[in-house]
């Protein structure tokens, strides 16, 4: 669904209906111009939904999202980041660079991890978390576009596992060195693309309870 914003909304028409590829060059630099930016993407997912929802009921599910929310928000908030939006069991957020994401990634799941030792099993919150770096369009402070949004989209959706975060390589090319920051290669496919990445944190629930 596209933003509730007019002058979006008629750029768009008006690229879509000009058949002069030199005026529809035009446009997409005035789109660009208006709404584009280069940050830092990070997307969360959460894991049981069909699962925990078929077993004790749509509003236990919706009360595990609200806790994973009231975590997630003020951990954005202390790394500097800006939180876009919450939709269905997801959570989309800009952050300054790259480190402050990884920062903020692992720092929700230690909180998620820690609070999953007070609940019983079937109200516990486990999430991945994907993040990349790339040019992107925000619209109205509430909507997010773009190449960056879609590889975040799918590392943190569709490849990570509970209690990962995983990191494009060219967000983690950004993160200084100083910084020691670690990850596990891998390559994902997106689109039909390679896409080299790294896994940051591996599991932590798991790994942690193991201990």
């Amino acid at each position: 669904m596209l933003p509730n914003d007019a002058n979006f909304q008629e750029l768009l028409l008006n690229f879509s209906q000009e058949t002069n590829p030199t005026e529809r060059k035009k446009l997409e630099d005035v789109i660009w111009r208006t709404y584009g930016t280069e940050h830092t993407v990070l997307v969360l997912d959460m894991f049981g939904f069909s699962l925990l929802t078929r077993k004790y009921g749509i509003v236990h599910y919706l009360s595990m999202i609200r806790r994973m929310q009231l975590t997630v928000e003020p951990i954005i908030a202390d790394h500097g980041g800006k939180l876009i939006k919450f939709e269905a069991d997801n959570c989309f957020a800009l952050l300054p660079d790259p480190l402050a994401a990884v920062r903020a990634a692992t720092t929700i799941q230690h909180a998620l991890a820690a609070t999953n030792l007070l609940t019983a099993d079937e109200l516990d919150i486990h999430v991945s978390i994907g993040i990349d770096y790339g040019k992107i369009l925000i619209v109205n402070n509430r909507d997010i576009f773009g190449d960056a949004v879609n590889r975040a989209c799918k590392l943190g959706e569709d490849i990570g596992a509970a209690g990962e975060v995983l990191v494009t390589k060219d967000a983690m090319d950004l993160i200084p060195q100083k910084a020691e920051i670690q990850g596990k290669p891998i390559e994902v496919s997106i689109g039909g693309l390679s896409i080299p990445s790294f896994i940051i944190l591996r599991r932590i629930d798991v790994e942690e309870e193991q201990q």
